[in-house]
């Protein structure tokens, strides 16, 4: 299973970069599966075509958190550990994810129907704000006043706010300075 999950990850991550560097109209399946070393059966296992791969951003996403986990310090405050995590997110949309590849998997996801990989909350990216959360308010670093499920779900909300106007506005601001100034204002009431 771990290999199957490899596969789809380099596929992705292939995809993604292809994108950000051909852009999303000249990048091909075969060019996909080149970059990716992987073959045209496996990529058609895991998305029906191109198009599909615009609702996996939230893969790269949570490969970005795993990355970033194992270098923040334990004893860090946790309402500061979710400020660096989402620094650090936006830093990389800003500077790896070509702003309409950003707008068309936000597009994607409004008109999506059933699914949407950005709300799984099977996803790493909640798993991990649980944990930063719940690790806050049992260091009495974050209020009690609200559940951490709420807490969470106003975190994400403010990232898909800020990133939704970084589309709308079309990246002529600073996203990561901008998200630095806004976050925390966000979030206050949260913190202790």
């Amino acid at each position: 299973m771990k290999n199957n999950a490899n596969t789809k990850s380099r596929i992705v991550s292939a995809a993604w970069k292809l994108f950000y560097q051909k852009g999303y109209e000249d990048t091909t399946i075969e060019d996909i599966v080149a970059e990716s070393q992987t073959s045209k059966g496996s990529f058609y296992h895991y998305f029906e075509g191109k198009d599909a791969l615009l609702g996996s951003l939230s893969v790269l996403f949570d490969e970005k958190y795993e990355e970033l986990m194992p270098g923040i310090p334990d004893e860090m405050n946790s309402f500061d550990k979710l400020m660096l995590l989402n620094h650090e997110l936006f830093h990389m949309v800003e500077n790896e994810v070509a702003i309409d590849l950003l707008a068309r998997m936000y597009s994607s996801q409004i008109i999506t129907k059933g699914d949407k990989h950005l709300l799984d909350r099977n996803r790493t990216y909640y798993k991990l704000l649980r944990k930063i959360v719940i690790e806050g308010q049992e260091r009495g670093e974050i209020t009690k006043d609200d559940s951490v499920n709420d807490i969470v779900k106003t975190y994400a909300l403010c990232e898909r706010a800020l990133l939704s106007d970084f589309c709308m506005c079309n990246g002529e601001y600073s996203l990561t300075a901008y998200a630095d100034k806004m976050m925390p204002m966000f979030l206050s009431s949260y913190k202790k």
